[in-house]
C-alpha cells in the first residue's frame, strides 16, 4: 500500500511538473522512452538466462559496454540493438506510431 501511494504522489509530482513547464514535459518523457529500452532490453536478457558478461562476449565487447547499452540507452545505434538481440537469439522489431 505505502509504494503504491509513494507512486501517486510521484505521479502528481510529474504531472504538476508537465503543466508548469512544458520543457520539463518534453525532457521527461524523452528520458522516460530511454529509461523503458534499457529496461526491456535487460528484461530481454534475463529472460534469455544471460548475464551481461556472456552477452558481452557474443558482441566481443566488455560487461562494462552492455551495462551502458542497459542504462544510459539514449545514446545506442540501432544496429547496436540489433546486435543485442541476436546475441540474445532474438529479432528487434520496430514499431512507429
Amino acid at each position: 500500500m505505502r509504494n503504491d501511494t509513494n507512486r501517486d504522489e510521484l505521479q502528481a509530482f510529474i504531472d504538476e511538473q508537465k503543466a508548469m513547464s512544458p520543457g520539463f514535459a518534453e525532457g521527461y518523457e524523452e528520458g522516460y522512452r530511454n529509461f523503458r529500452i534499457g529496461v526491456m532490453l535487460k528484461q530481454a536478457r534475463l529472460n534469455a538466462g544471460m548475464s551481461q558478461v556472456e552477452v558481452a562476449e557474443k558482441l566481443k565487447t566488455h560487461k562494462s559496454a552492455i551495462s551502458r547499452i542497459e542504462n544510459h540507452a539514449e545514446d545506442v545505434k540501432l544496429s547496436t540493438l540489433v546486435n543485442y538481440a541476436e546475441a540474445l537469439g532474438k529479432k528487434l522489431d520496430l514499431l512507429i506510431h
